[in-house]
């Protein structure tokens, strides 16, 4: 057994172990194998982490909770058999982020459960697939998002884009599916208010965890004479990219949602720094309490092949235990109701979850790639550093909605 899954495996061991008279029944369904199951893991392990952090601290109302982790290899169809398996396992909340095709097939799904099984409700919490459409005219009492959705990141790329004169032509990349074509859309939208000026000279979109060497993507990009290159690309294909990337030898940067990926970084080497940039609610390298920095480093000892990325899914399950505690419940629509409009004091900013269509709204930051950082990543020195003016506050970064929801009768 590798050391990655090694520790993966005594940390569900563990988790087992101290929850086994679990009260809360969680499931993680995300990928936990294939190309895409290093992003799947390294959330799973931050929900694992928080979990145990909870119930040592007492649990939710005394309850303790179990997070079951159920690997959907990032399909659709495959997902919804392991959501039933969830739900028949006891489990009423429900965590996914990792492909908005997924989330699409899970709100639709848990729709129909829950106005076919009164009084046996769940929530499907939703830390990273970022398609609006979900909390716009998608939206549902039983969704909540904890990540910013794309429009909001490309609003944050595009105020920074306006500010860089340099940058007149820009290339568009990203993932054949509902999300890399909403991250496209709002490009071209937010390019043109912000910056008419700018030339959009490519617009590509490639099949989803299929191409294994983007170097025919790359000279494309480079052909184009793109002065920068906006990604939604995540996970496997993001680490993939920068590698192509980085054969090229062009210096061209790279502005995308999920430049953090495990192993984008490593992938570009020192071509990373002032290249590649991302958009996040949080960065490791930001000033923050001693709270904090200790979560940071416990999370890496634990699980030295990951770092410390998905922040926001402690958010997330802090989140629900404050709604909890408050409602005085752990049924559902108790805590549905008790997140609307809540707002956690965060190590990052304020973080408040939007009554209207239950996105969360949160400070975003800009950061790019240095070697004069606390904490590297992928195992190596450099590490990410919010750039000049690159916080985002939280009414900036928020977008309206067209969300009309329906709400069952308050318990």
């Amino acid at each position: 057994m590798s050391i990655k899954k090694a520790a993966l495996a005594a940390a569900v061991s563990f988790v087992a172990v101290t929850a086994a008279q679990a009260d809360i029944k969680m499931a993680f369904i995300d990928p936990l194998s294939g190309p895409f199951g290093p992003s799947g893991e390294a959330a799973y392990t931050s929900f694992i982490l928080e979990a145990e952090r909870i119930n040592e601290a007492g649990g939710v109302n005394g309850e303790m909770i179990e997070v079951t982790g159920y690997d959907n290899k990032v399909n659709p169809k495959e997902s919804l058999v392991q959501l039933q398996k969830a739900i028949d396992s006891g489990a009423r909340y429900i965590f996914q982020g990792n492909g908005s095709s997924v989330a699409a097939a899970i709100i639709d799904a848990v729709n129909k459960h829950n106005s076919r099984n009164p009084g046996e409700e769940v929530l499907f919490f939703n830390y990273a697939a970022v398609t609006p459409a979900f909390t716009n005219e998608d939206c549902s009492f039983w969704h909540f998002r904890f990540d910013a959705h794309a429009d909001m990141k490309m609003a944050a790329i595009t105020d920074y884009i306006r500010s860089q004169d340099d940058i007149k032509k820009v290339y568009l990349i990203g993932q054949d599916y509902i999300f890399g074509q909403a991250v496209a859309a709002a490009a071209e939208s937010q390019l043109k208010e912000k910056r008419s000026d700018i030339e959009i000279v490519g617009n590509e979109l490639h099949p989803l965890g299929k191409v294994k060497d983007f170097t025919p993507y790359i000279q494309k990009i480079i052909s184009s004479g793109a002065d920068a290159v906006i990604t939604g690309n995540w996970g496997a294909d993001m680490q993939l990219l920068m590698k192509a990337a980085a054969e090229s030898g062009s210096d061209i940067p790279y502005l995308t949602f999920y430049g953090g990926s495990l192993g984008a970084v490593s992938a570009l080497g020192d071509g990373a720094k002032d290249l590649l940039y991302q958009v996040t609610e949080g960065i490791t390298n930001l000033e923050a309490d001693e709270g904090q920095y200790e979560l940071i480093e416990t999370y890496k000892e634990r699980f030295p092949e990951y770092d410390y990325y998905y922040h926001r899914a402690h958010v997330a399950m802090r989140m629900f235990k404050k709604a909890a505690e408050e409602a005085g419940s752990v049924e559902p629509i108790a805590v549905a109701y008790a997140l609307e409009g809540m707002t956690h004091e965060d190590a990052y900013g304020p973080v408040t979850m939007r009554a209207d269509d239950h996105q969360v709204q949160q400070n975003l930051y800009i950061s790019t790639v240095s070697d004069d950082v606390k904490y590297g990543v992928d195992n190596i020195e450099l590490g990410w550093k919010m750039v000049d003016g690159g916080k985002i506050e939280a009414a900036a970064a928020e977008q309206p909605t067209t969300c009309e929801m329906e709400r069952p009768e308050k318990p």
